[in-house]
Order: structure tokens, then sequence, then C-alpha cells
């Protein structure tokens, strides 16, 4: 009714217009078909100087475009000026709790719903209010109000949705798609769901169809360029919004600049992510991941520690935030709170058989020590991580940890990430591996490229230890060497006498494997350099036998 009115206003005028100028006007109803809000808004802008008396639809039609365009504050403004008229205060409140909604003021949204007469979208509204306010018990009565007609069920999909009910939500889109096959823009909320769910190559697929009829739209290139960013690598997903960061004017704008961040590795993150805490969730989230990669532990939790996880994701980031303040502060409280965080995602219905949910699993049978559990789940999704360091890492150490040495070295040694190879946990875990695979003289080259320091301290003492128990007695009886030069407790000497005699032994037998290569004159040098008094009782036997044996 207001599309016709409009209409045939400008259609009065037609006579005091020339025909030229009458073409150079685009038609107001088909920029509308066409999306194009800004179009319409010019052309609704322009016929206001002679609306005369359809003013006040003139000004509403403004303020739907400005909605539309992202432009919720100035939206809300219209519709309160518009609302002080007493005739139009009933027709614009709904479109005023609808902007408050958008906006985040949800208090301030329901009180005014609460006046307004029911009515379906009243009814919608407080369904996603009640979400927004954690009024669980209205929520679930308001979900028995919703009817099934197109309108509500995708109401009810989207709530699904934002409780992280993909499925369900897909479930909803799809049926609805069967009777509304114009419905394009599902297809967008299908592979939205989709890329939720991580099957990213499926989304593409479905947001596919909506692209090849519209290929301008800022959403479907965003969800694009995340795609990419899951499939392929960050410069490709930058490269497809590229264009949209300086063009996108205000709608999507601010997520736009949100998911360049994050295409970026977080370059910018302090100084985008703060302002959209309130307004894109993720935001907050991508912050805490941002502090927690950045070593910033604390940060990380005062941003989390007033969230109540919800969906998967919210699980998964505050268990490692605790995993990693319980490993830097050895606190039992923080380690088994991230272990019942990661084991509720891996146990969910929804998320055991998804690539988050099993990676959760793993992590908490990690957190346990259970590393044969461990690799259960990460043997099950290593195919879509071969070249991912990070995942690399951790299955290397699960390997270890259960004996499968050789395919632990292997898998390390792949290793390119600088900041990975320089952390401790690496150098000593390949260290074992190295040891336990017949490269003991590797191990004692990762000692020696290092500064002495406690770290190293600790590496040394693993050298010292592991190749006695494997038999590589020379680099143990080095590495006992060391250790008594540094700390002369007689467990280092009593280590290095039973190094330096199975290495003698290894001599006497001909074994390549635990004897030095430069024979007898190695040991007698190791001796020699020893303050103990039970070191010349060794050299002297030693020397007896070497002479008898000439």
């Amino acid at each position: 009714m207001i599309l016709s009115r409009v209409k045939s206003d400008s259609a009065s005028s037609r006579n005091s217009n020339s025909p030229s100028v009458k073409k150079s006007i685009p038609d107001f109803e088909e920029l509308l078909m066409q999306r194009d809000y800004t179009g319409a808004r010019t052309v609704l802008e322009f016929r206001a100087v002679e609306a005369g008396s359809t003013q006040s639809l003139v000004d509403q039609w403004i303020a739907f475009c400005n909605f539309h365009l992202g432009e919720y504050t100035k939206a809300l403004e219209q519709y309160q000026a518009i609302r002080k008229d007493e005739s139009q205060k009933n027709v614009v409140e709904i479109n005023v709790a609808v902007c408050m909604f958008y906006l985040g003021m949800y208090q301030e949204s329901q009180e005014l719903i609460e006046t307004i007469p029911n009515s379906p979208i009243k009814v919608r509204l407080l369904f996603h209010l009640s979400h927004k306010l954690k009024d669980e018990e209205r929520l679930l009565e308001l979900h028995g109000s919703l009817r099934d007609v197109c309108e509500d069920q995708l109401s009810l999909a989207g709530l699904h949705f934002l409780r992280g009910h993909y499925q369900e939500a897909i479930d909803i889109y799809k049926r609805v798609q069967l009777d509304k096959k114009d419905f394009l823009a599902l297809n967008i909320y299908i592979a939205l769901c989709y890329y939720k769910l991580d099957y990213f190559d499926i989304s593409q697929e479905v947001l596919d169809l909506y692209l090849t009829k519209f290929p301008d739209s800022i959403i479907a290139i965003n969800l694009k360029a995340c795609n990419r960013f899951r499939l392929f690598d960050r410069r490709a997903a930058e490269l497809d919004i590229k264009n949209l960061v300086n063009n996108s004017g205000s709608f999507g704008a601010d997520l736009i600049k949100h998911n360049l961040v994050v295409f970026r590795g977080g370059e910018g993150a302090l100084q985008v992510f703060p302002m959209l805490i309130d307004i894109i969730p993720e935001a907050r989230l991508n912050l805490a991941i941002y502090y927690l990669r950045s070593g910033d532990v604390s940060k990380a939790e005062d941003l989390m520690k007033d969230v109540q996880p919800s969906v998967s994701y919210e699980y998964i980031l505050k268990g490692a935030i605790h995993a990693v303040l319980g490993q830097q502060t050895g606190s039992k409280e923080h380690l088994k709170n991230a272990q019942q965080y990661l084991h509720l995602v891996g146990s969910s219905a929804a998320e055991c058989d998804t690539i988050p949910g099993r990676q959760s699993m793993a992590s908490a049978f990690f957190l346990y020590g259970q590393f044969e559990e461990v690799l259960v789940y990460l043997n099950s999704i290593r195919s879509y991580f071969v070249n991912d360091d990070t995942f690399n890492y951790n299955y290397a150490q699960a390997k270890a940890a259960t004996g499968y040495f050789a395919e632990a070295e292997e898998i390390l040694i792949q290793i390119t990430d600088p900041e990975i190879r320089h952390q401790h946990t690496y150098g000593m875990v390949l260290a074992r591996c190295h040891i336990n695979c017949g490269h003991a003289d590797q191990a004692w080259n990762i000692y020696i490229s290092q500064d002495s320091n406690a770290e190293s301290y600790a590496l040394l003492q693993l050298i010292a230890n592991e190749s006695y128990r494997t038999g590589e007695f020379w680099v143990s009886a080095k590495a006992f060497d060391m250790l008594e030069k540094l700390d002369p407790n007689p467990e280092h000497w009593e280590g290095k006498r039973g190094a330096i005699a199975g290495s003698l032994l290894a001599i006497v037998n001909e074994r390549k494997m635990g004897a030095p290569p430069e024979g007898i004159t190695a040991i007698c040098s190791l001796l020699r350099d020893s303050t103990n008094s039970q070191a010349e009782t060794m050299l002297r036997s030693i020397r007896r036998y070497a002479s008898l044996s000439k």
C-alpha cells in the first residue's frame, strides 16, 4: 500500500516534468527489488521535496532503507521522529523496537514492545529478546507460540543458529526452501550453517547458488572469503574482500574490518577488536585468542571470565585458557576446568564427530595423560592437518609418549614453525626421539646448540638418563660428565661411572652402539676431568686393560 501511494504521487507529477527528466529518475520499487537501498533512499530524498501529505510515508521508507543499509542508529532516530506524530505512533513503534534490538538495546526494546498490541512480529521479536536476555522460561513459552509459517520458522532457525544448533537450523531452512524456491537468500543461511560445522567445501557449493544471481552481495562475498580462508590460505581470503574494505559503506563495514584482521593473522587486532566487542560476538573471542597467542593469558582470562559458554567454540576457548594457566602456574584447579570444558565438547552429540569435537577430546585426554586415547582421536582427523605444524607438534608428542619414537622423530623434523622449534618442550621431545631411534649424537647436538640455563640443564638430565636406559652409553657419559661439572652431585658421578663402564664394555665387545668413536682415549680423557677419587682407580684399570690388549 505504501509503495503504491508513493508511486501514484510520483505519477501525478508527470505533467510537470520533461520526458528526459522522468527517464533520468530510476523507479523506486525497481531499486528496492534490486536491493539497491542507497539508490532507493536517494530517489526518496529527491521526492521528499514534493511529497506533501505523503511526507510521513516517504520518511518511513527512508528509515526502512537506512535500516537495510545497516545504519540502525539513523533509522531509529527517524522512526522516533515519526513516532512523535500521534497518528503514526502505532504504525512505527514495532520498527523502533526492532532498531533497538539491532543496536543491542535489549532491555529498552523489550520494555517498548510489551506495550504494543500482540502480533506475529511481536512474538518473534520477544522470542529473540528472551534469548538475548537469557530468559529461558519465557523463551520456551514463546517457542510454543510460533506457527508453522515461513516467517516464524525462519525466526526459529535463526535462534537455532545463535545457540549453535546448526544442523537443526539447516533442517528448517531446507524445509522452507522446498516451498519457497525463489527465496535464494536461504542459500546464504544454509551455507553459513555448513561453515559453522566446518564443512567449508559444502558451504561454498551452496553459496555459489546465491552468488551466481547476486555476485555483489557483501554478506555472500564475505562468507566466500571465510571459506577460502579455511580451505586455502589467508592471502586468497584477503583478495576476496579487499574491494569491500573501502567500498562497503556502512552495511557490513564492521564485519569486514573484523574478518580482515583475522585473515591477516591478528594484524591490527588491538585497534579493531576492542571497539567491536559489543557489536560482533566473535570479536571478544578473537581478541582473547590474540592475547592467548601473544602470551598474555591474564588478559585473555579477563575477557572470558564472565562469559558463560553456550556454544562449542566458547567452551573450547575457555578450556584452552584454563589449560595454559594450569600449565604455567601448576594449578590443578585450572587443569581440571580445562579437562571438563574440552571433554564436554568432545563428548557432546553435536560435536563428537566434528573436527573441533575430536580435537577437543584429544586435548582432554592429553591433559589426562592418556596418550593412547589421544592418538585414537588425532589419527581420525590427521588427513585434514598433514601440513599443520601445531597439529603435528601435538601429534608427535602423543606418538613419543606411547613409544612410537621413529614416527614422532620424522614428524618433529618436518615442523618448520620457528616458534615451535625454539620451544623447550620441542627440544626435549625431539632429543628423546633421537636417543630412542639410535641417534643419540643428534640429541647431544641439540644440547650443545643451546645457551646455558635451567631449560638446557633439564635437557642435559634427559639426555644423560635416557641415553643410559637405551644403551647409548658414550653420549650418556658425556652428559653425566657435564652434569658433574655443573653440579658435583654424587649421583652424577655414579651415572658417569656406570655410563663409562658401559662404553668400555661396548669397546670390548666391539659394538658400535655405546662406544666412543675415538675409543679408549676418549674415555680416559673424560675420567681425567673428574675430581672424584674413584676416577683415578678406574683410569688405572682401563690403562692396564689397554696395555694387556696390545
